[in-house]
């Protein structure tokens, strides 16, 4: 099975004893591999023999192991300052030499991202794209000009860094970014959910991006309206707006090879909400700030919004209250990872089956 789960949203309590008890919890609920998001969190130190240990258990697991290098924003470097850390200052020799370390242990396909979303700061001011000191044309020409200075270290060690559909991107500047500076260079780490928060509807995104994916985060969301836009629930892969039905075989069919990383619905501790996250329609910047977003997208996701109201409504899904009083501990974490892997597993089998016919 090529379905396997990403480690940085693994509960606490198994990402504390370390990467071996993450690859044995893994393997324990049946996955086919882990996603380690980058090589800092299997070793902080990129110990060499800690990381040769960590690929020989896997593969005595019989588990795929992926991985990945850190933010490649300039303006963003703050929040990966191992990456400069590991250069002794220098992050592009800090870079060098973490590219260096995933390839001694065959990961030659790097997730990258390009900012992170801020929880403690509300609306559109959570998105690094609406940052007010430093414009996101800007950020994305620092990001498109730093990966192009990478591009010789890149191709010399034959590995790709692979862009996250991330919240604060559209997938439109993601497939710029990529034919831009070369997709001998750059691919994509397709998230399933996180363009909904740029109103991109996840299927159009996936026609978008498909023939550059090499990496994959999948998870699903509930989205209802809310006064000021679009309410996002995280939640188990099959109860929410994502049609991973169409999208997989779609993916597959430009890189069957492709393995399917599941995140599984946020680890929180007991008695909190699962994340909920507003994407600010009511905010004129909002579509200001998207301007490849054409009326006929729009339109697709404002169907995709009231489609999954509707089936709070018939009580086919939880609601967003129901969903939120629902008990979620270590327990409840393992049945969403292995439903969830089921569950996207059935489809894959499906989409091969139909190639296969």
């Amino acid at each position: 099975m090529t379905v396997g789960l990403d480690a940085r949203h693994f509960p606490p309590q198994i990402t504390r004893r370390g990467p071996h008890a993450v690859l044995d919890h893994a393997a324990a609920l049946g996955a086919g591999g882990v996603f380690f998001r980058t090589l800092f969190d299997i070793s902080p130190a990129l110990d060499p023999g800690l990381l040769r240990e960590v690929r020989s258990h896997a593969d005595a697991t019989g588990l795929y192991l992926e991985g990945g290098l850190g933010k490649v924003n300039p303006f963003a470097a703050a929040e990966t300052p191992e990456l400069r850390a590991f250069g002794n200052g220098d992050v592009v020799l800090g870079i060098r030499r973490t590219v260096e370390a995933a390839a001694a242990i065959g990961l030659t396909d790097l997730w990258a991202g390009t900012a992170n979303y801020k929880p403690q700061y509300a609306g559109i001011l959570g998105f690094d794209r609406f940052r007010t000191d430093v414009a996101w044309s800007r950020q994305l020409s620092a990001i498109s000009g730093f990966l192009t200075r990478l591009s010789p270290i890149v191709r010399d060690l034959g590995v790709h860094l692979n862009l996250e559909t991330h919240e604060e991107i559209t997938s439109f500047e993601l497939v710029r970014i990529v034919e831009e500076v070369g997709p001998d260079v750059v691919g994509i780490v397709y998230d399933t959910a996180n363009m909904l928060h740029r109103a991109e509807h996840p299927l159009h995104t996936a026609r978008r991006v498909a023939p550059y994916v090499r990496q994959t985060h999948l998870k699903d969301a509930a989205l209802r309206w809310v006064p000021d836009g679009v309410e996002y629930q995280l939640r188990p892969c099959g109860a929410g707006v994502v049609d991973f039905a169409t999208i997989v075989p779609l993916l597959l069919e430009h890189n069957p090879d492709l393995r399917l990383t599941l995140e599984c619905d946020d680890v929180r501790r007991p008695g909190e909400p699962p994340m909920s996250m507003l994407t600010e329609l009511s905010n004129p910047l909002y579509f200001h700030g998207h301007p490849d977003l054409g009326v006929t997208e729009f339109r697709a996701y404002s169907r995709l919004v009231d489609a999954h109201e509707d089936r709070v409504r018939r009580g086919e899904v939880e609601s967003f209250e129901e969903h939120s009083r629902r008990p979620f501990g270590l327990e409840q974490w393992n049945s969403v990872a292995i439903a969830s892997a089921a569950y996207i597993a059935v489809v894959e089998a499906s989409a091969e089956l139909a190639h296969a016919g």
